[in-house]
């Protein structure tokens, strides 16, 4: 029996990836450990997002090979490296690395038993295989054999795969092909087999999920048009569809964009029963200079007037959002502008990105690059600012109750936070994980809350999240 090694690196939508090689692995009879040191089968599923992401896999593939001297490798050992890098870059990858066996793209996610076997009778002396074929076309299905590698809580739904959008930073729809939706029957049926095995938060993720089902009516319609629900289906249909199912679950939207909400997917947000008010949405940026060549799609009063209307139309809304600092051209100005964004619309979670340059991309190419000293003194200014409204929005939580799920023991997260982004919130470690509970908050610190019966306090939260 063949045993195979799998580490997963980027986000969530690659960890689906993973989920699905793992479950057509289990399907073919073959087995997973945790132990590369007993594994067959090596597999490493890259990311290559930014250039952080694609250092990380390098590093990840060199640890495990045997020529870095890092460990012992298994005797004939098979790698395999799979995923966006060898997508991006596999022509390049298979000569400067010959000790992997085999590069596979974004579509051979489901061939990975067979490609195994297929390593074990070819003649290794012939140098890797490169299997990764054009521009992404898969997508997965509710019946897709797929092995969950998140806790048994809360899964992600990806609900469709692929961009269409243009922005100058970016090299996703290079990688992963043009936009394509699942049917509302196929993520239905997925959420409810979810559900009746006790899942408790169903993450909902594309690239971008409020373009949901409009590649399909927009083939007849042409290009790109302002949104009109009354063409096909939409997000709101999905909600809506999800909301018949039965049983206490919360429904969580990630990766949304700008351009592409409608008064109506408000509508459906704030009278759904299990879709909870947390949006994440990525704005990048709010000059208008900025917006323009980060070719973003919306302009700074389309957000400001998406904003207000979101924040009326959906009670309690946390709305989570990421900026890029350092874009090629970014004045003082503008990032000031960007500044006096975020004091003022205080957004409830709030990443900060410094921009980077990538291959392939139209910003890549753009005059005006600004030096990394530049970017990092950005990128702290507006993480200090976030930081200093982060604490102040977690005080104003102390003597209130909350809705929680419990991730593990002692360890819990509310509506207001997303899997392995956002705040912890220390309870009582009495409480059984993956379980709604009610808590009351009585301290704070920073991003963090702790509950009655936590017996954390602010200072030990803070050493536990950053250990020394």
């Amino acid at each position: 029996m063949i045993k195979v090694g799998l580490v997963s690196l980027g986000c969530a939508k690659n960890l689906v990836d993973s989920e699905i090689m793992a479950g057509h692995l289990l399907k073919s009879g073959m087995t997973l450990t945790a132990d590369a040191q007993e594994a067959d089968v090596l597999i490493v599923n890259t990311c290559s997002f930014i250039d952080a992401a694609k250092e990380e896999s390098i590093e990840a593939i060199f640890e495990v090979n045997q020529s870095r001297g890092l460990r012992k490798r298994k005797t004939g050992q098979k790698l395999i490296v799979a995923g966006c890098m060898a997508q991006r870059f596999a022509g390049e990858l298979q000569k400067s690395m010959p000790e992997v066996d085999a590069f596979i793209g974004l579509d051979q996610v489901t061939q990975v038993a067979p490609i195994i076997e297929s390593l074990y009778v070819k003649d290794r002396a012939a140098g890797s295989v490169n299997l990764v074929s054009g521009r992404s076309v898969y997508i997965p299905d509710y019946d897709t054999p797929r092995f969950r590698l998140t806790p048994k809580h809360y899964a992600y739904v990806k609900i469709a795969e692929g961009c269409n959008h243009p922005c100058s930073f970016c090299v996703i729809p290079q990688m992963r092909g043009k936009h394509r939706s699942r049917t509302i029957d196929s993520v239905v049926r997925e959420v409810k087999q979810l559900v009746s095995e006790g899942v408790k938060e169903i993450n909902l993720i594309s690239q971008d999920t409020t373009y949901f089902g409009m590649d399909r009516w927009e083939q007849k319609a042409g290009p790109r048009q302002q949104v009109d629900s009354t063409r096909g289906e939409t997000l709101c249909d999905l909600i809506q569809a999800m909301d018949q199912i039965q049983g206490e679950f919360w429904i969580r939207i990630l990766y949304t964009h700008p351009a592409h909400w409608s008064d109506e997917l408000i509508q459906a947000i704030a009278k759904s029963k299990h879709v909870i008010p947390y949006i994440d949405m990525p704005l990048q940026h709010i000059s208008e200079n900025m917006l323009g060549l980060m070719r973003r799609e919306t302009s700074r009063e389309h957000i400001e007037k998406l904003i207000e209307r979101m924040r009326a139309g959906i009670p309690g809304l946390v709305l989570r959002t990421t900026f890029i600092v350092g874009f090629p051209g970014e004045t003082e100005e503008d990032f000031n502008t960007l500044l006096d964004f975020i004091k003022r619309v205080k957004f409830e979670r709030l990443g900060v990105f410094e921009y980077s340059q990538e291959e392939g991309s139209r910003a890549a190419k753009m005059e005006g690059q600004l030096t990394p000293k530049v970017k990092k003194q950005r990128w702290k200014k507006a993480m200090a600012l976030q930081q200093k409204l982060s604490f102040q929005m977690a005080e104003s939580k102390i003597d209130s109750e909350i809705l929680v799920v419990v991730e593990k023991e002692g360890l819990a997260r509310s509506i207001a936070d997303a899997p392995e982004v956002d705040a912890h919130i220390y309870v009582d470690p009495k409480l059984p994980v993956g379980t709604f509970q009610k808590v009351k908050i009585i301290a704070s610190h920073e991003y963090d809350l702790m509950a009655e019966g936590s017996g954390v306090t602010p200072v030990e939260s803070r050493e536990l999240r950053n250990p020394q």
